[in-house]
């Protein structure tokens, strides 16, 4: 992903409000398996981190991102972003 594709996913998000919380049971698999439904459906999610999640933002975002297949976007304090493009049909294009 390019640094104009980040940017422009980074805008798109400035409006979205978290739909997910991860809190001091961290992540588990059930947990995983809803964000990777979700980002089939809206392609573009944010996720908040509460104080008492087991593990660092940095740590756990990049966990999830992986196991999801998802592009991390951005971290900002306690909340990030990821994207997945729908498999048929996405919506959201992104720059060249």
């Amino acid at each position: 992903m390019t640094s104009k594709q980040r940017a422009y996913l980074r805008s798109l998000s400035n409006k979205l409000t978290p739909i997910f919380q991860i809190g001091k049971n961290g992540s588990s698999d059930n947990f995983i398996k809803q964000i990777d439904d979700a980002l089939e459906a809206r392609e573009l999610i944010k996720i908040t981190i509460l104080e008492t999640a087991p593990e660092e933002h940095l740590l756990l975002a990049n966990s999830i991102a992986e196991q999801t297949n998802s592009n991390l976007v951005q971290i900002v304090g306690n909340k990030i972003t990821l994207y997945r493009a729908k498999k048929k049909n996405p919506r959201i294009e992104l720059p060249k």
